[in-house]
């Protein structure tokens, strides 16, 4: 197993959702076993799991963009 050099962060999460649609939706099926994957404190975890609240009831082709807006300032600090 490869480990990697850095721990998998918030915006590394948000950046492959918004290009991943696969992922995406794995995320909204599985979002404890997917977030496991990434180093996240507590309110960041939270403010996911609030957005994949959010994201169901978004059109498919807009779901994408919607976690970004919902997770922007997050990810901007």
């Amino acid at each position: 197993m490869i480990r990697r050099a850095m721990p998998l962060r918030l915006p590394d999460l948000v950046g492959r959702a918004m290009i991943d649609p696969e992922f995406l939706a794995d995320l909204q099926r599985r979002p404890q076993a997917v977030l496991a994957d990434y180093e996240l404190d507590d309110e960041e975890r939270q403010a996911v799991e609030r957005a994949l609240l959010r994201l169901a009831e978004t059109p498919t082709h807009q779901r994408a963009s919607a976690l970004r807006h919902a997770l922007l300032r997050r990810v901007a600090t």
